[in-house]
């Protein structure tokens, strides 16, 4: 869990590219706004959290079957 960085991701990264190609201005890992995310727009009240699959849904089309409980949800 040590090794595990929390911004600077190949995923962030790309995403600050796109977004600085197309002209928006942000705040990158912003610690004043609550959650801490990897981008802010202070002016238009908008937070972005860039969630990569390594911890969000890794394999998921694979694992789905595998739960147990609460499968409904």
């Amino acid at each position: 869990m040590q090794a595990v960085k929390n911004n600077g991701s190949k995923i962030e990264i790309a995403l600050a590219k796109a977004l600085w190609e197309k002209g928006f201005r942000y705040r990158k890992n912003d610690k004043t706004v609550f959650g801490k995310p990897d981008f802010t727009f202070k002016g238009l009240k908008i937070a972005v959290f860039c969630d990569s699959e390594f911890w969000h849904g890794k394999d998921w089309i694979k694992k789905k079957h595998e739960h147990k409980s609460n499968i409904e949800f």
